[in-house]
């Protein structure tokens, strides 16, 4: 989205998630979200009323952008369930790719969980993709494209968990291949071929053969 196409509070929560990212919550003044976003602090107060509805904001903002996609891929009828759970490893990695600075602040905010607003948007995202997982596996059973019956949470768990180690340990993968790319080189080969080991596995745990 180029900046002329954002609103002035959507300019305020990006500023503030680059900064969140980098700083912590506690570590960011209002001061430098309003200095970053270019704007006068008043405006802060104005949009948000504080720094910690601010978070908040943000928070929910990008939890939103997350239960469209999963609710759009639910209703897709152009596609089997294999290619619903392929799509959703798809969109869910380029989240993770794309939106480093927030993935970063979520994964904090998992391990110092403070904010009990924060807590149950969280709880509440997860619980949409265990839902969303239960619909189509259920489905993917009943049609006889799934064998296997795997429990719906270490599903997600493997998806997440895979995704989220891979993502924290990029830096050190590139050093151990010794790839001397470009980053943005590097990062499309990695997720590449990331995305392709996660279906492997979820082929294995479903049950799911291409050609029968």
């Amino acid at each position: 989205m180029s900046n002329d196409m954002i609103s002035k509070e959507e300019n305020i929560i990006f500023a503030a998630e680059k900064l969140f990212a980098e700083k912590g919550f506690e570590g960011t003044s209002t001061r430098e979200i309003a200095k970053a976003a270019h704007v006068n602090i008043s405006m802060i107060s104005y949009y948000f009323g504080s720094k910690e509805k601010l978070y908040e904001k943000l928070v929910e903002y990008r939890m939103n952008e997350g239960q469209f996609f999963s609710k759009d891929i639910l209703e897709r009828t152009d596609m089997n369930e294999w290619q619903k759970i392929e799509r959703i490893i798809d969109q869910f990695s380029n989240k993770v790719r794309t939106q480093k600075c927030f993935y970063r602040i979520m994964q904090r905010e998992q391990l110092y969980a403070q904010n009990p607003q924060i807590v149950e948007f969280l709880k509440q995202t997860k619980m949409i993709f265990l839902s969303m997982y239960s619909q189509i596996l259920e489905s993917g059973h009943r049609k006889g494209i799934f064998t296997k019956n795997p429990p719906i949470y270490l599903l997600h768990t493997t998806i997440s968990g895979t995704l989220f180690y891979a993502f924290n340990a990029k830096e050190m993968y590139k050093e151990f291949l010794n790839d001397t790319e470009e980053d943005s080189v590097f990062d499309e080969k990695y997720y590449t071929e990331l995305n392709k080991h996660i279906k492997y596995l979820l082929k294995d745990l479903l049950g799911y053969e291409e050609n029968k």
